[in-house]
């Protein structure tokens, strides 16, 4: 007789770990059979004292929500809706000015599973989440369930004596670890805020709207609503509506992102030190670039827009629905190259991808949205519209010279990780050089490409914006010299860093100055000069990281300091092409009991920094003496002004 009420079936899985500081969380699982197709996953989570477990219901730009996930390529079962959680807790965060959930103490999630394949024999879980207390911990754990009833063993990883040693010689004993905690936003983090990435959108919606695909579209269909509606008011309500069908149709091709099972930040963000995702993107913005430049165009089957231009005629609500979703396909040979850009900078930034991506799809909606609704609010205004013609061609091109320098930046980063030493900077801005030259000789008339029509008088607008483009070459002029007669501090995180050079430099340092790629090597020669450290943590394809360099440890007071008063120790985190000795390479156990084979320099150096200081950011600066103690609160992206004060601060603490 089957049994309506739950039956405990099967194991508890407890942690082969002890609970300390850096291992803060201990897990137990089982699972409850509830039919014969529905079970309840139960995870018990025991939390050290004064550490939160952050709720799957956090706020988003907050700590780091739980979630529960079937890893990839696992099928048969699904989750139904989201986990059921014990008591929560609420307190304001100073840090991300919100309400923040979490659990202290204890938690219990509880995760109903639906079978959809009777044949599966178990089903594997995974939770991913944030535990934090002064630092912040990543939790990735995986479970198991069998569902035959039999017990399914946690398996234990081993590891040999020196893969032991070494992971012992990683950690650091740091003294004064309350400064560890984390301080306010950076300029960092509210530099990749949605709301840049929003602005970033709406850019590419404003270009969109002067391509001939869309600028066409917008007397046209103005007019339509207006004089085909019943009444005035109606046609500016049917304009305005389509305004927001064309904004809501841009927010949905950005929800599959979060759709996607396993989706994580984490991940998609190695988009920004991972070799072939980088050629990827610069081949994809080539091609992107060409169909700019008229020789093909890239666009959806023309069946799409036949079908969805018929079902316009419908009217009333579904109608305008349709109407705006032919305009995004007949539209795409224009606008898939900059949302392609658009996607290319989402998954290159700090945060959650998938929000970032929705909200520059928000932007670049709105964007060709607001003419609908602003020429139908104000009819009159559709006078001043200049004249279709060969002007919109032209910054089609334009948009294609943009594109093919953008490009170029995915092509440095790849080198920059793989030691190619192919793309120094004084070839990347030769390069940039060129496209900008070309587009200047495009734009005085010298260089025609295949759908422009004959330049018969160069207007004022254009000669006007070819001479600025002319002096944006001449400002890159001098950074293909060896001594240079100004920094393009301008661009800064773009080029490749200055001691990436043709010529011989000094150092392979920043600036010229003294530093060492070795933790211990540097800790030797803080010891031997009495000095206090710098420890900087970096990467070779780090934008923020160039941008501090050059902008902020260019300047005077803070590079003096830099050079005469702290040794500084710069390890690289994405340096995952340099391999280690064999004798220096081993198998380092995780927190969540995974294995990570530490084989490279980058492996090694970002281990050593989550491990330390549980942190995964870039750039992130610690100061500390050679008895490692800690001298300051961590340091992030930042003004001069304020990281000048940081360092002072380190040295008189250094001093006493």
């Amino acid at each position: 007789m089957k049994k309506i009420f739950s039956l405990f079936l099967l194991f508890t899985v407890f942690s082969i770990f002890s609970q300390t500081e850096n291992n803060p969380i201990v897990w137990e699982a089982s699972i409850n059979k509830i039919s014969e197709t529905e079970y309840d996953a139960v995870f018990t989570a025991k939390l050290l004292y004064e550490w939160h477990l952050y709720s799957q219901y956090n706020p988003e730009d907050a700590s780091q929500a739980l979630e529960i996930l079937i890893p990839e390529g696992k099928t048969g079962y699904k989750l139904v809706g989201k986990a059921k959680e014990s008591k929560t807790d609420k307190e304001y965060s100073e840090i991300w000015e919100k309400e923040e959930i979490f659990f202290k103490d204890n938690a219990t999630i509880t995760q109903r599973i639906a079978i959809i394949n009777a044949d599966i024999s178990s089903v594997t879980l995974e939770i991913y989440g944030q535990i934090c207390k002064q630092a912040c911990i990543q939790i990735e754990e995986s479970f198991s369930f069998p569902l035959d009833g039999k017990k399914l063993e946690k398996e234990v990883i081993v590891i040999d004596d020196k893969s032991k040693k070494l992971t012992e010689a990683l950690k650091l004993d740091l003294k004064n670890t309350a400064l560890l905690k984390t301080g306010a936003k950076t300029e960092e983090e509210s530099g990749n805020s949605l709301f840049n990435i929003f602005l970033l959108g709406f850019a590419g919606g404003l270009f969109a709207l002067l391509t001939p695909c869309v600028f066409p579209m917008i007397p046209l269909t103005v007019s339509f609503f207006t004089k085909q509606s019943q009444s005035k008011s109606k046609g500016i309500f049917n304009a305005i509506l389509y305004g927001v069908f064309i904004v809501i149709i841009y927010i949905l091709l950005s929800v599959p992102f979060h759709l996607i099972d396993g989706l994580d930040p984490n991940i998609l963000n190695t988009i920004s030190t991972n070799i072939w995702l980088n050629i990827f993107f610069f081949v994809v913005l080539v091609f992107f670039s060409l169909s700019f430049f008229g020789f093909y165009e890239i666009t959806l089957p023309s069946s799409w827009g036949n079908k969805m231009d018929s079902a316009s005629n419908v009217g009333g609500f579904v109608g305008i629905f349709f109407m705006a979703l032919t305009l995004a396909i007949i539209s795409f040979s224009c606008t898939g190259p900059i949302l392609g850009s658009l996607l290319a900078g989402s998954l290159g930034t700090v945060g959650n991808p998938a929000f970032q991506l929705s909200a520059g799809m928000t932007g670049f909606g709105l964007a060709l949205a607001l003419p609908f609704a602003l020429f139908a609010l104000f009819p009159n205004l559709l006078n001043a519209l200049p004249k279709s013609g060969g002007w919109l061609n032209t910054t089609k091109v334009v948009l294609g010279f943009l594109e093919l320098a953008f490009a170029f930046k995915f092509l440095s980063n790849s080198d920059l990780v793989g030691h190619w030493d192919i793309l120094k900077r004084e070839v990347f801005i030769g390069i940039w050089i060129v496209i900008f030259l070309g587009l200047a000789l495009y734009l005085f008339g010298k260089i025609k490409f295949p759908h422009d029509s004959k330049l018969k008088k160069l207007s004022f607008f254009r000669a006007s914006f070819g001479v600025l483009v002319l002096a944006f070459v001449v400002y890159l002029i001098p950074g293909t010299l060896k001594d240079p007669t100004w920094n393009l501090n301008a661009l800064s995180g773009f080029p490749p860093p200055q001691f990436y050079s043709i010529y011989e430099q000094e150092s392979d340092c920043p600036l010229g100055l003294d530093c060492y790629k070795d933790f211990d090597e540097g800790l030797q020669v803080a010891k031997e000069t009495n000095k206090p450290i710098l420890l900087d943590f970096t990467g070779w394809a780090c934008v923020n990281c160039r941008k501090m360099e050059e902008n902020v440890w260019s300047d005077p007071a803070v590079y003096n300091i830099l050079k005469n008063e702290y040794v500084l120790i710069s390890l690289y985190v994405d340096d995952n092409e340099k391999e280690l000795p064999k004798a220096a390479q081993f198998d380092f156990i995780k927190a969540n009991g995974k294995l990570k084979k530490i084989e490279t320099y980058g492996d090694k150096w970002s281990t050593f920094q989550i491990v330390n200081f549980k942190n995964a950011s870039q750039p992130y600066y610690v100061l500390m003496n050679a008895d490692l103690e800690i001298l300051n609160s961590p340091q992030k992206y930042t003004d001069i002004e304020t990281y000048k004060s940081w360092l002072e601060k380190g040295i008189q603490n250094y001093n006493k």
